[in-house]
């Protein structure tokens, strides 16, 4: 998939500014690309709060990023406790954050489920769409209007990040959002099942951001929000799936490692160069490393980021999350 073999000169402690004084949630960072994205956020000043469910795991890589080092920044690392298994445990973690603090600089939806079994949660909604997309949806809603105060402060540069992935490519031209059992396919007649699933979900993402866009712009909002593609990456869940099929030894070969897979998350969080050219990078679909990428052709359609919005709050409304 695109960017599996990108290489870069992108250099997180050239490239990458001071970012004293900046608070940023990374959500899914006890691991993998979350992880290393943190790494690079805190070794140049960053508050991070690290989005994660389970406390001891949580606790676990923070001690792990300060016993690797945190300089020359010496930012701080915080433990937020979010399920993105359930809308309401999102929405309340959002909430709780900003009771806290009192600002928000940058959000990184880095958290996903990717290749796991058909399941529903207790919602009646496929676990992947609900942890990938519709949760952090529900996250990013409820943090809005904290990314928008920071947004008016002196100096600020607020930015919202979701990863994506070019699974995205293997969603059909007809892809549709009209409902949840849109949300609920299985994919079950395909060759790969559970990797049209995650597509499925990454899709969401990417066409999510491109209307969340549409909508601060239409506000006048200075935020700028973005998808990514990390490109392919040797972290610690795909060589565990992968050693079932004794592949682990290929994805350690030919994948990069997570601190590099993390690139694409730290330029689109952090590099002046966002900033300095707004338009290229509103709503923009990135490969490795900060280029901008057309995703595929039903990512280009306007109603069906529409559809997807108007579905996604239909769904909500009748989980009761939102009114």
């Amino acid at each position: 998939m695109g960017g599996l073999f990108s290489r870069t000169t992108f250099d997180p402690n050239r490239d990458i500014p001071d970012l004293k004084g900046k608070v940023i949630i990374v959500t899914g960072g006890n691991t993998g690309i979350g992880f290393a994205t943190i790494q690079h956020l805190v070794r140049r000043g960053a508050k991070v709060y690290m989005g994660a469910r389970n406390e001891s795991k949580a606790t676990g890589a923070i001690a792990r990023l300060k016993a690797e080092g945190m300089g020359p920044g010496f930012g701080e690392v915080h433990w937020l406790n979010l399920d993105l298994s359930d809308p309401r445990k999102a929405k309340k973690a959002a909430e709780d954050f900003a009771a806290s603090e009192s600002r928000l600089d940058v959000l990184v939806n880095n958290a996903a489920l990717l290749m796991v079994p058909y399941e529903k949660t207790a919602d009646g909604i496929q676990q992947v769409m609900m942890v990938d997309y519709l949760s952090p949806f529900v996250f990013t809603e409820a943090l809005l209007p904290l990314l928008k105060k920071t947004s008016q402060l002196p100096g600020a540069d607020v930015r919202i990040v979701a990863l994506s992935s070019d699974a995205l490519l293997l969603m059909p031209n007809d892809v549709r959002f009209r409902d949840v059992n849109d949300f609920n396919q299985n994919f079950k007649d395909t060759w790969y099942s559970s990797m049209y699933r995650y597509g499925l979900a990454k899709f969401a993402v990417c066409i999510w951001m491109k209307h969340l866009q549409k909508r601060l712009d239409a506000e006048g909002s200075s935020i700028i929000a973005m998808s990514v593609h990390p490109g392919g990456s040797n972290t610690e869940y795909g060589i565990e799936y992968l050693s079932q099929y004794h592949l682990a030894w290929l994805f350690k070969f030919i994948f990069v490692t997570p601190p590099v897979a993390a690139f694409n998350s730290a330029f689109a969080a952090t590099s002046p160069a966002v900033r300095a050219n707004p338009e290229k990078f509103r709503g923009a679909y990135l490969h490795p490393v900060g280029k901008v990428n057309a995703g595929n052709k039903p990512a280009q359609d306007p109603a069906l980021r529409e559809e997807l919005y108007s579905t996604t709050l239909t769904i909500l409304r009748d989980l009761g999350v939102c009114t």
